[in-house]
């Protein structure tokens, strides 16, 4: 029994080209490395074929064809720069250019605008408008949004984004003809809705812009680094825009098993505790009058290897925060071993419900305000707070042995907090009420910047890059833990990020089947157990 092909070979601009079956012609076109001009067409939204921008010659049609909804064929054809392709693109540019306003050393897309690239490789040197351009003046959409309505283009992404996507239609084409415009309906804005920043994302002219990176820096002073958002446990992939060692602002960077091409406004804006200025930039020792020392790292980790032997079997308690990475989470591990064995908890901030983006349902604001929630329990931590039954944190705040505290874990602690214990350890990044008792504070740097992993709800183990340099003294956590575990137990210190995620992956059958080097920007999934630990 013979099946039906499932793939199509055609010649593309000279070069022959064979992909699935169903592809459009725009789509193939990229596999050679060629990028068909369009405004309209989004991988994530349907495509209305409205822009004309995309045409292309093929061969055999009566006219030119939209690149963005027509599929390929076994023997097609195409030309995406011939004469005719070319002269149809110059025509269109001209058109759109009749009344948008060359605004470009003010617009915030400058820089990142396709049609200024289009215009820039493809379009007419001079310009043959004679009339004024129409002026729609400038329109708040509510949310994070101000709409310049003279600089669009008409594509439709955002309508088409709030009513296929988030599936809340509050935007739509008012008027007809040159007098088309986007409006919200009545005096309904987005303020409310949970995911309209990406039409700002989506716009591809700056006719929609963020109300918080308004003038705020020019694209090309940017510099883009791939992460991971760590506002819920969802795990999207996004790019850390930064400049002058802070973050400007947060995008979402493509990943279709995670995010596909989108992120939510909570993930979006939370950013700026990365550029806070309270942080702890060296390590610091209590002395016998209550008082706390900066000293060198080397000074800080031999007292306190001293005083964790001269207090072996006195159990430990330590709790961390799931912001931690696996590195760090991992590295915390192995030191409670070999301080003798004790109890990790975490502690997380938890949301009423979860927030669905109604069209791509995989991706959802997640009950768990934290990235690493699943990395923590796969290492067999347990979650405490104020509706748990174990009573948050009263067993940590009474033991009177080691308590270690790693992250962000003691934001509502009071300063009593470890005044129990015979040493207290805070491993932060940030000063804390709860850490005022604390014999030893050391610095560390947050993912922003440092490398490693998250695991995401899922399972899927993803890695992030350092996109800011660390303050003063603050190491990665892992580093420090990793020296302690290495004086503990004659185990090498892990150098890098790898190395600590080996050492991870050794220890833990969740990770073993992972290997750092090859988990790429788009991340692995972890080997969970039949029946996972549920938070």
């Amino acid at each position: 029994m013979s099946t039906a092909p499932t793939t199509v070979t055609l010649t593309i601009d000279g070069q022959t080209v064979t992909v699935p079956k169903g592809m459009t012609i725009l789509e193939a076109a990229k596999t050679i490395g060629t990028k068909v001009p369009h405004y309209c067409y989004h991988p994530g939204l349907t495509s209305p074929a409205m822009c004309r921008l995309c045409l292309v010659e093929v061969e055999g049609a009566p006219k030119p064809q939209p690149s963005c909804v027509t599929t390929v064929a076994d023997g097609q054809v195409v030309k995406t720069e011939s004469d005719k392709a070319l002269g149809n693109r110059r025509g269109v540019l001209e058109f759109y250019l009749v009344n948008h306003p060359l605004d470009c050393p003010i617009c915030d897309m400058s820089g990142e605008c396709d049609l200024q690239n289009y215009v820039h490789e493809e379009g007419r040197e001079h310009g043959r408008g004679a009339e004024p351009k129409r002026v729609f003046g400038r329109d708040d959409f509510g949310g994070d949004v101000l709409f310049y309505g003279d600089r669009c283009v008409m594509c439709t992404r955002c309508v088409r984004f709030m009513s296929e996507v988030e599936k809340d239609e509050r935007l739509t084409v008012v008027e007809r003809g040159n007098r088309s415009v986007i409006d919200t309906f009545f005096e309904e804005g987005l303020e409310g809705t949970h995911w309209h920043g990406n039409i700002v994302d989506i716009c591809p002219v700056g006719a929609l812009v963020s109300k918080d990176f308004l003038h705020k820096a020019r694209a090309w002073d940017l510099a883009h680094t791939p992460s991971v958002c760590a506002s819920c446990s969802q795990g999207c992939n996004v790019d850390l825009h930064t400049r002058d060692n802070g973050v400007q602002r947060v995008k979402p960077r493509e990943n279709l098993d995670v995010n596909g091409w989108w992120m939510c406004d909570h993930g979006r804006h939370d950013y700026e505790w990365m550029n806070r200025g309270d942080r702890i930039e060296a390590p610091l020792v209590r002395q016998a009058d209550g008082s706390a020392r900066a000293v060198a790292w080397k000074d800080a980790l031999g007292a306190l290897l001293a005083r964790s032997r001269e207090l072996e079997g006195r159990g430990v308690k330590a709790v961390v925060s799931p912001r931690a990475s696996n590195e760090d989470l991992g590295a915390l591990a192995e030191l409670v071993g070999a301080l003798g064995g004790g109890e990790i908890v975490y502690r997380s901030e938890r949301a009423a419900e979860e927030i669905v983006l109604e069209g791509f349902p995989t991706l959802a604001r997640r009950k768990d305000l934290a990235p690493n929630v699943k990395g923590a329990q796969l290492l067999g931590i347990h979650r405490v707070g104020s509706d748990d039954a174990t009573g948050g944190l009263d067993a940590v705040r009474a033991h009177d042995g080691i308590v270690v505290v790693l992250g962000d874990a003691l934001e509502d602690a009071d300063e009593r907090f470890g005044s129990s214990a015979a040493l207290y350890v805070y491993i932060g990044t940030h000063a804390a009420e709860g850490a005022k008792s604390a014999h030893f504070v050391l610095p560390v740097t947050t993912h922003a910047e440092q490398e490693g992993t998250f695991t995401n709800h899922e399972g899927r183990v993803q890695r992030f890059w350092p996109a800011l340099t660390p303050p003063g003294m603050a190491r990665p956590a892992w580093l420090v833990l990793g020296a302690l575990v290495a004086e503990l137990s004659g185990e090498p210190v892990p150098r890098t990020a790898a190395e600590a995620f080996a050492a991870l992956a050794e220890a833990v059958p969740a990770f073993g089947g992972l290997d750092y080097g090859t988990l790429g920007a788009r991340g692995a999934v972890a080997q969970l157990p039949a029946a996972a630990t549920r938070g």
